[in-house]
């Protein structure tokens, strides 16, 4: 399979072993109902074998929604998936799945990491000082400036370890806008979205921080830099989006050859979402988008 047929949002790429384990959020089923993850492999990031599902809702397991943004960690012998899951009587929140491979099968692992009463997506993993850190989304009512949110978790991936902290809001960002439709889809007068935070940390020792809000021509990926090098900041965010329209969600990985890549889902719009693969610079005090692979 090319990777232009590739459907899928929220794309994320664990490089393990010689290969590359792309793994997103079915765009198919991103908006309803929803039993499942996949995964697809490759060598050279333009031909895939799959794909493999790697997750299928357990009888009983009461996540039937809001199965986004799964990503994949190579940790301590295992496989860790953290993902959001969503159902009808409870607030989205982020969890993890457990493997012995990374095409699975994976299986629930943790409970529930975030508080039981935010709605909160996207989680990503950062280790510091050997201390992992859950980093996370939250919008929508009590959190209408979009909260970007850090969560200390205890070694084994499978509680928080202490109280959630805000490292900054999209509302803070230069760049970004008021969702159009707050009112229509969450009731809301005014609401920024926060989504997809991805880490980076270069070896002269900065430390970024990519996210997706709202921008005047739609979803947007924007960038922070970290003015202390540390997790806890505090965070500096550039003026400018990194990828300015109708795409987000991004990660950053490095490839077999060693070159730092971007990935992200483009266009935003259903069942149209492909991966895309651009190299990035780093230049002074922030990242710039080079040629796309």
């Amino acid at each position: 399979m090319k990777r232009q047929e590739i459907n899928l949002r929220d794309p994320y790429v664990l490089v393990y072993g010689g290969k590359y384990y792309l793994y997103g959020t079915r765009s198919v089923t991103a908006w309803s109902e929803a039993d499942g993850f996949d995964c697809y492999i490759s060598t050279d990031l333009e031909d895939f074998e799959g794909s493999i599902e790697i997750f299928h809702r357990p009888e009983g397991f009461f996540a039937d929604r809001n199965y986004w943004a799964p990503e994949c960690y190579a940790y301590d012998g295992s496989f860790y998936l953290v993902t959001t899951f969503g159902a009808a009587d409870r607030p989205m929140g982020i969890y993890v799945l457990k493997s012995d491979s990374p095409t699975g099968p994976f299986a629930p692992y943790s409970g529930r990491l975030t508080p039981e009463d935010w709605q909160a997506i996207d989680g990503t993993l950062f280790f510091e000082k050997e201390t992992p850190y859950l980093i996370f989304s939250r919008s929508q009512r009590g959190a209408e400036d979009g909260d970007f949110v850090l969560l200390e978790l205890t070694t084994d991936l499978k509680r928080a370890a202490g109280e959630p902290v805000t490292l900054f809001t999209a509302k803070q960002a230069p760049w970004a806008k008021p969702v159009p439709f707050a009112k229509e889809a969450f009731g809301l007068e005014e609401m920024y979205f926060s989504d997809g935070p991805s880490l980076l940390k270069l070896d002269d020792g900065r430390l970024y921080m990519i996210f997706s809000s709202w921008s005047v021509n739609g979803y947007a990926v924007g960038v922070a830099l970290s003015e202390s090098g540390s997790v806890h900041g505090p965070w500096k965010l550039q003026a400018k989006p990194l990828y300015p329209e109708n795409g987000g969600h991004g990660m950053f990985f490095r490839d077999l050859e060693g070159r730092l890549l971007l990935t992200l889902h483009h266009p935003n719009d259903p069942l149209q979402e492909r991966p895309h693969f651009w190299k990035i610079q780093s230049e002074s005090e922030t990242l710039i988008l080079g040629g796309q692979e």
